[in-house]
């Protein structure tokens, strides 16, 4: 079974010898879970990097036996069988049997860019098939907010990808939550997580039928868990490259009442009126309006509201950014639809990708000098 998990890695700039380079691949197929520059040696002698530095890129045409692997690595056989497991279910290395549990090991295609070719057509094919869940949960109508501003600080991406299998039977889990799982949005052990009515899984249908963005506290609220433990929870949706943080332009007139109330208060009129953008963005009317509600302490945000409702929205944001307020943040699905949402997903894959076969074609050039 295909089984990997893939996190974005920037590609190696001034070290490209061949122990970072190698070190670039097990870090990006996540196959040692605590990251070399955590450890002393900066995980060059760890199992996996030496398998794969010293025989399987190293000698790619060549069948490794396991028992001389073993011997050679000074592991046990159920050690290295660990390794080699999560080498072959990743697809970039395969196995011949040779009778009586014995088995060799070889890169698979021959050469390391081959096999990474080989890697890239099957993650890609799995995970635009199995991103065909998210049409039978989208309940998205009319998701575009009056202004959009793009997301600043997208994380790298971090994704599950795993064939598809039929649900265990009496299994607490769901079709949606498995699917959860295999992409990696429940987190590298789901535990709880995987069952059907967990509070990712909640959450997740929340945001696939809901139009605005959601914030910590609307999710908190509507679904009863605590902020934190949501907050982690979206952070690991937005790596997946599914979901997105947002600033809540749906929440201007909110904003702009916050910030006007704030700096009235410190600061006062003839600084809201000079500095604070009054006189640069508002017309007479509006900034007396404005201020004598401020002045008497009976602004409210439908005051404000009225007020904006015809000047436009990025000098509302001008207005905003003057009077030194901010808008909140709030998470929704990265796309209109859901065959948008595949895309964004596709393209963050498509660029590990393209970054693996990169990497590829160094290591062989260092390799073979």
């Amino acid at each position: 079974m295909f089984k990997v998990r893939l996190q974005e890695v920037s590609l190696p700039t001034s070290d490209r010898d061949i122990d970072s380079l190698t070190t670039w691949f097990v870090d990006t197929l996540c196959l040692v879970r605590k990251r070399g520059d955590d450890m002393a040696d900066h995980g060059l002698a760890n199992p996996v990097h030496r398998l794969l530095r010293d025989y399987l890129f190293a000698q790619p045409e060549v069948g490794w036996d396991a028992q001389m692997l073993a011997d050679e690595l000074a592991l046990t056989p159920a050690s290295l069988n660990h390794h080699l497991t999560r080498l072959v279910q990743s697809g970039i290395i395969g196995y011949t049997n040779e009778g009586k549990g014995w088995r060799r090991y070889y890169l698979r295609g021959g050469s390391l860019s081959k096999a990474v070719e080989i890697f890239a057509n099957q993650a890609s094919i799995i995970v635009n098939q199995r991103l065909e869940m998210l049409d039978n949960h989208w309940g998205r109508e009319n998701p575009r907010l009056v202004l959009e501003l793009p997301e600043n600080d997208r994380p790298p991406l971090t994704l599950g990808i795993v064939d598809h299998r039929p649900l265990i039977p009496d299994s607490e889990e769901s079709l949606l939550s498995q699917w959860m799982g295999d992409f990696g949005l429940l987190g590298e052990r789901p535990g709880k997580e995987i069952k059907a009515d967990s509070i990712s899984v909640q959450l997740f249908e929340l945001m696939m039928g809901r139009d605005a963005p959601l914030s910590l506290d609307e999710a908190a609220e509507i679904l009863g868990g605590q902020k934190a433990r949501i907050g982690r929870i979206l952070e690991r949706f937005r790596s997946s490259g599914m979901v997105e943080r947002i600033p809540r332009t749906d929440r201007l007139s909110v904003a702009l009442w916050n910030a006007m109330a704030t700096q009235h208060q410190r600061r006062g009129e003839d600084w809201m009126l000079k500095k604070g953008g009054f006189q640069r963005i508002l017309n007479a009317k509006q900034q007396t309006k404005l201020l004598m509600a401020l002045k008497k302490g009976k602004l409210s945000i439908e005051d404000v509201d009225k007020e904006m409702k015809n000047i436009d929205p990025q000098q509302q944001m001008l207005l905003l950014n003057l009077l030194g307020g901010r808008l909140p943040l709030g998470h929704r699905m990265n796309g209109e639809d859901s065959a948008q949402v595949k895309r964004n997903v596709q393209d963050s894959l498509d660029r590990v990708l393209r970054r693996m076969r990169r990497v590829a074609e160094m290591l062989e050039s260092e390799l073979s000098s």
